[in-house]
């Protein structure tokens, strides 16, 4: 049995401790699930003193847009919570009454695949709301035609990603060995 040298051991622990270099990264992310905080609020704010006079199509976009800055800030927690856990640290918590059931379960694969099903969904509603807006003479912006097949488009590449990022896991998983 040979012992490591001292350089090779040092070195690797080096290695080891860069992971807390992501640390200030999920700092931000926090930061930034405060912005999507402020923005919702300010979102609901500015259409509560409209909503007598909202016509239902408004309500169901404003309803959609609420939905859909809900969706980004589930989707910021998915990442905090199983990135740092993933690359960084445990987080110590497990006895919190409020700790999520999915916490500390979501591998990898998983989080790609949360990540994946949550833009499929973000698009799908600003898609919705686009369609919503044609035939709207009281929204200031046109929609065109090109528009549309581009957001569509784009839509389509995400959900037929997502499709295959699953196919990929489930070959993945059907290729590992069983013991």
């Amino acid at each position: 049995m040979s012992v490591k040298p001292r350089i090779e051991t040092s070195f690797e622990k080096g290695i080891f401790a860069s992971r807390w270099l992501i640390a200030p990264m999920y700092i931000g992310l926090s930061l930034a699930l405060a912005m999507l905080t402020v923005t919702f609020v300010r979102e609901l704010v500015h259409y509560v003193p409209e909503l007598l006079t909202m016509t239902s199509e408004k309500m169901i976009l404003v309803v959609l847009t609420l939905i859909d800055l809900t969706l980004a800030a589930n989707l910021l927690l998915i990442v905090l919570f199983s990135g740092y856990e993933n690359f960084v640290s445990k987080l110590d918590i497990d006895d919190h009454s409020d700790r999520p059931e999915w916490m500390g379960k979501v591998d990898f694969s998983g989080l790609k695949m949360k990540l994946i099903a949550s833009i499929v969904a973000i698009s799908a509603i600003h898609l919705l709301k686009k369609f919503m807006e044609i035939g709207d003479t009281k929204t200031p912006t046109t929609i065109d035609g090109n528009e549309l097949f581009w957001l569509t488009t784009i839509h389509l590449t995400f959900v037929v990603s997502g499709l295959l990022m699953a196919a990929m896991d489930w070959m993945i998983a059907k290729s590992k060995p069983k013991y």
